[in-house]
């Protein structure tokens, strides 16, 4: 019998980032006690002679620590734009949509979810 590898921790939400050839899932999970917690999840493809596999490497987060891990990222993101990089236009970048594929769009539209990240 195939064992099942979330333990019957079902994924209560999930959102997908894509990013060049790597893709990014945050996912909330419950434990066994109805308490919550963030699964990130950083997925890159990788060819093999036989077709290919993906490397995973997945981070934890619990809820006593979302805080301190929001202002520790956010904290870091601020200080290559502001120190590292005050050049470079980042809003540039905002237009996640517009490289998405046509039908992800749409779905994504049409599900009512709002999927873009908002750190501050």
């Amino acid at each position: 019998m195939e064992e099942n590898k979330t333990n019957g921790r079902d994924e209560i939400y999930s959102n997908k980032v894509k990013a060049g050839k790597r893709t990014y899932f945050f996912d909330v999970k419950a434990t066994r006690s109805n308490d919550y917690y963030l699964t990130i999840t950083e997925s890159k493809k990788r060819f093999k002679e036989d077709g290919f596999t993906y490397e995973k490497h997945k981070i934890f987060l619990y809820k006593e620590d979302f805080n301190k891990f929001i202002d520790a990222l956010s904290n870091t993101v601020n200080h290559v734009k502001q120190e590292l990089m005050p050049e470079v236009d980042f809003a540039q970048f905002d237009q996640v949509h517009e490289r998405e594929e046509p039908a992800e769009a749409e779905a994504s539209k049409s599900s009512g979810v709002d999927t873009e990240l908002k750190w501050e």
